[in-house]
């Protein structure tokens, strides 16, 4: 098995293409009106549109419902990117920190309330685990 993607459900298209892709530095392909991708070299970030839904099951998924997700990305510099991303992010949780685990985080909503993590490995065990 391998992970390959999460898709969040919204009702604005392309506010939320639009934010990832300024937040992420990344360009989205658009396989139509209601759904985009965004691709890491790891995984995908989809964005479907709440008319995709009953395509899977109706009311399965809401929109800016998330409470319990955080999307994590890993990059070089996260201080950097706070500096960057200052003055575009609206909710900004936390300030870069560094945690007990080795990573220092930056934790932010999009623009439906979904949880962001963008980090940066910092201690020698944290990087050693993210080394590739």
């Amino acid at each position: 098995m391998n992970f390959v993607s999460v898709r969040i459900i919204t009702g604005d298209v392309a506010r939320l293409v639009a934010f990832y892709e300024r937040a992420t530095g990344l360009s989205a392909t658009w396989a139509n009106e209601d759904f985009a991708e965004l691709r890491t070299a790891s995984a995908v970030l989809a964005i479907g549109s709440t008319r995709t839904v009953p395509l899977f099951a109706p009311g399965s998924a809401r929109p800016a419902d998330n409470h319990s997700v955080i999307l994590e990305f890993l990059v070089d510099d996260v201080d950097s990117v706070h500096r960057n991303l200052s003055g575009f992010v609206e909710d900004f949780v936390n300030k870069p920190t560094t945690m007990p685990w080795g990573n220092r985080a930056l934790l932010f909503r999009d623009p439906d309330g979904n949880l962001i993590n963008f980090f940066t490995p910092v201690t020698p065990a944290a990087l050693k685990k993210f080394a590739g």
